[in-house]
């Protein structure tokens, strides 16, 4: 009747309905693969949200019972994602890779086993591991390995409580996911080599522009510690006489504790520049950051006969970040000033430090220079690695400057000035206080 009705043969009713199967499974695929995709590129630097969406993925479209996510270590493979019935006892965490799993983890191909039960029989395998496996009611089990460069990193484990092998789609599957997954640590792996170099590099340039302040600061220091031993002196002094004066005692005393208070914060400024630390992020006062660099530099400032101005605008938004990597920039934008002023031979030598609220609450920060200026050939290579207009400089400093403003959210950027001078600026996000 339904022949005579609607006109389609059954079995052309019965290949459409497998096509239409083939369809949504492609698509639950394709679902799956772009969650996978997201998980990535929202997870950078965090691995489990990936391998708990792969692990998701692949259980569900392989109509699996549970699956493990496993890494390798030199301990044994280390469990790191799984997805099991409530009702089975709970994972171990590490397995011993001469366990009877770790050979089947460690495989460098697919190893699929069908029937579980029988494999163990087969094989003579009857140790902890085995009765384990057998208590859980696993019935077919599928392990897939991680490989980078041929070397095994971990391996993907998907399973069926009841007897029923895996279509080779399937596996083909389960390779795609494990595949996403070695991608996926190996970007993590790559970016924390780029961040531990980039580390490094900056850590270096701060030491390196130490080096070149090394005169300037100790001028710096030796000048309220020469402060104090005369103000110590004049309070001997002032104890000598008869009677005492007891008044100008305590007020060279205090102006003592004063200069030797100068000197502390000095000597902190500097160890907190050149120590090699993690990045941390902190509640930054920007006025406050950049006038402590201003100190560390009046002296190289003064050696140079340039004045140090500064319009700081107030009230500006607390900043987060890391507050050395950020007085690191300002210390190099300032001392490229005050060299760049080195040849000014005409006009006034002054640099002019600038702070103030830009649109989307973005915090702004500028120093500008008097100096001969930037020419056409040389702003577009400015922040290239390994460029410099300096006869002794390394090329690196403007790079490392903008790799941490743009950790931060920000940019950086740099101008000529008319009729002459360069001004650098940068713009970080900012948070309310």
């Amino acid at each position: 009747m339904n022949q005579l009705e609607t006109g389609e043969a059954p079995g052309t009713a019965h290949g459409r309905s497998d096509l239409q199967k083939e369809l949504d499974e492609v698509l639950r695929q394709r679902a799956a693969i772009s969650a996978v995709l997201r998980a990535i590129a929202s997870s950078p630097h965090d691995l489990q949200p990936i391998f708990d969406t792969i692990l998701d993925s692949a259980v569900h479209l392989c109509r699996a019972d549970w699956g493990t996510f496993r890494l390798v270590e030199e301990a044994g493979l280390r469990l790191v994602a799984h997805k099991e019935p409530p009702a089975l006892p709970e994972l171990p965490m590490l397995r011993g890779h001469g366990s009877f799993i770790g050979p089947l983890f460690g495989s460098k191909s697919p190893v699929h086993i069908p029937d579980l039960a029988a494999h163990l029989e087969r094989n003579f395998l009857e140790d902890a591991d085995d009765r384990l496996a057998v208590s859980r009611g696993v019935g077919t089990v599928l392990f897939v390995p991680m490989l980078r460069n041929d070397d095994l990193i971990g391996s993907v484990a998907v399973a069926r409580q009841r007897i029923e092998p895996f279509t080779q789609k399937e596996i083909e599957l389960v390779t795609d996911f494990a595949a996403q997954a070695t991608i996926a640590l190996e970007i993590t792996r790559r970016e924390r080599e780029l961040r531990e170099m980039q580390m490094q590099l900056a850590h270096t340039n701060r030491l390196v522009t130490m080096g070149e302040l090394s005169a300037s600061i100790t001028h710096e220091v030796k000048q309220p510690m020469a402060a104090a031993r005369n103000n110590v002196i004049a309070a001997l002094n002032f104890l000598r006489r008869n009677p005492p004066d007891l008044q100008e005692v305590t007020e060279a005393l205090a102006a003592a504790v004063k200069d030797g208070d100068r000197v502390d914060a000095i000597v902190d400024r500097m160890r907190a520049l050149m120590q090699k630390a993690s990045p941390r992020l902190d509640r930054v006062d920007m006025n406050e950051a950049l006038q402590e660099v201003i100190e560390l530099t009046r002296g190289e400032a003064l050696k140079n006969g340039v004045s140090v101005k500064t319009q700081f605008s107030q009230g500006l938004p607390i900043i987060a970040g890391d507050r050395v990597q950020l007085q690191q920039v300002v210390l190099n934008l300032i001392l490229n000033a005050l060299q760049a002023m080195g040849a000014v031979t005409e006009g006034a030598r002054q640099v002019l430090i600038t702070t103030r609220q830009i649109e989307l609450n973005d915090l702004y920060v500028g120093v500008q220079d008097t100096g001969p200026g930037l020419s056409p050939e040389t702003l577009p290579r400015l922040f290239e690695p390994f460029y410099t207009t300096k006869p002794n400089g390394m090329g690196m400093g403007l790079t490392i400057c903008r790799s941490i403003i743009e950790a931060h959210g920000g940019r950086l950027w740099a101008s000529a000035c008319q009729p002459h001078g360069a001004l650098f600026q940068f713009a970080i996000p900012a948070r309310p206080s």
